[in-house]
């Protein structure tokens, strides 16, 4: 199989690694990629918002099936472009990933659904945003209605930051509080059958404690040692399968990959978000401990045959991703920073952890920071501790100046284990 994989992110740079290790993957090609995505794939320069320019290279290549990373491109299009051309997509039509683009489509769907979800109110003006706020109370939970790459949400207790941001949006979801921890359980499906693969946790604040602002994830671990074992097989009936039905029911199929995060509240589990791709850094983890071959799992939802595919396999083994961010992320992120260290991880640490690049590009011999987020250090073990301490010995090698890490990824959940 010829798979070509758009993106250029570190959750890009998972499914590449996954893909690279499946023996049915005779080619991998990425589309535009990053420095690291290049050891394992033929990198390809595109626009991923381009449907035309995508489909057209997928052609060329004589691609057997493209995985579509990123969000913005789903929501743009770009699967039913790739499907227009005759080529298998993973990753959901322009109408279904809405589930990812618009909030308010999405609790539209719950409700349809019966999927259990903070109740809401949908605003766009002053006043109904003021009734929202005032209808609540705090803490505050205000999300921009469209995509913000993850950083579109503000939980307050100050009315006026919330206000603030509830301004700055042209429709803007207001929503309850949830209280407990959050979890990401994602799922395969071709639009019918549904695949849960194993839950993750990440951390979205920048800092160490959940302090300071929201980022995309400052890191991930999987398994979810204090999670109720029935999570998944509950999950799956009161929110996953339903969500799956309802789409379909109204002529708008999802096939690809279906996130949700959640929150495991004192009443019971309820739908913070949905996500139309593979989140990042949880793909890190998640794919770190799948067991199944990628490709065979990818197509078979791709082509709407799902059903043939038998029960996903894992290994024992935990994971731990902490992401090494840039100066200032997530604010005005510095880029062009070099890089050091890669090769002293890639010498001293393999297989049991590596790096994942996300934000880094190619100037000359030297691998340099391109983005906020630069890198997702990954690493596995018999339990997490033994996982986070092998992903900090690596992230230990690497020099990136002015970079800032969390030092607490997965700290509560290995002392929860046993």
């Amino acid at each position: 199989m010829k798979v070509l994989v758009i993106g250029g992110g570190a959750r890009e740079h998972a499914l590449c690694r996954s893909l690279s290790l499946d023996p049915d993957v005779t080619a991998l090609y990425c589309a535009p990629g990053n420095a690291g995505i290049a050891e394992v794939a033929e990198l390809h320069p595109v626009d991923p918002m381009d449907g035309d320019a995508v489909a057209r290279l997928a052609v060329q290549l004589q691609s057997d099936l493209v995985v579509v990373g990123p969000e913005a491109p789903l929501v743009a299009g770009i699967a039913d472009a790739v499907r227009a051309a005759g080529i298998p997509c993973f990753g959901p039509s322009k109408a279904a990933a809405q589930l990812e683009g618009s909030k308010a489509f999405a609790k539209d769907v719950m409700a349809a659904a019966n999927v259990p979800t903070a109740r809401s109110y949908v605003c766009t003006t002053p006043e109904e945003i003021d009734e929202a706020l005032d209808a609540f109370g705090a803490p505050y939970v205000v999300k921009d209605d469209g995509l913000a790459a993850g950083k579109g949400v503000v939980v307050t207790p100050d009315l006026a930051a919330a206000r603030e941001h509830a301004l700055a949006c042209e429709r803007v979801v207001i929503e309850e509080f949830l209280d407990g921890p959050e979890v990401s359980l994602f799922a395969i499906t071709d639009g019918v059958t549904v695949l849960p693969l194993q839950p993750a946790q990440d951390f979205k604040r920048a800092l160490d404690g959940d302090e300071g602002p929201n980022t995309g994830g400052m890191g991930a671990y999987s398994p979810l040692p204090w999670a109720d074992p029935k999570l998944v097989d509950e999950v799956m009936a009161s929110v996953l399968q339903p969500t799956v039905d309802e789409l379909r029911r109204r002529g708008t199929p999802f096939s690809g990959l279906l996130y949700a995060g959640l929150a495991i509240t004192s009443r019971g589990v309820r739908v913070i978000e949905f996500n139309a791709r593979f989140g990042d850094p949880e793909t890190q983890v998640v794919l770190a401990r799948l067991k199944t071959p990628l490709a065979s799992v990818l197509f078979h939802s791709a082509t709407g045959t799902l059903d043939a595919e038998p029960p996903l396999t894992w290994r024992d083994d935990a994971a731990v991703t902490v992401v090494i961010a840039s100066h200032n992320y997530p604010a005005t992120p510095r880029t062009g920073d070099p890089i050091e260290g890669l090769a002293d991880v890639a010498a001293q640490d393999e297989p049991t952890a590596y790096v994942l690049h996300a934000g880094t590009k190619r100037d000359g011999d030297a691998v340099v920071s391109a983005g906020g987020r630069v890198l997702s250090v990954t690493a596995t073990g018999k339990d997490l501790a033994e996982a986070r301490e092998r992903a900090y010995t690596a992230v230990g090698r690497i020099r990136l100046d002015g970079s800032q890490h969390r030092t607490d990824i997965a700290r509560k959940a290995a002392g929860a284990e046993g």
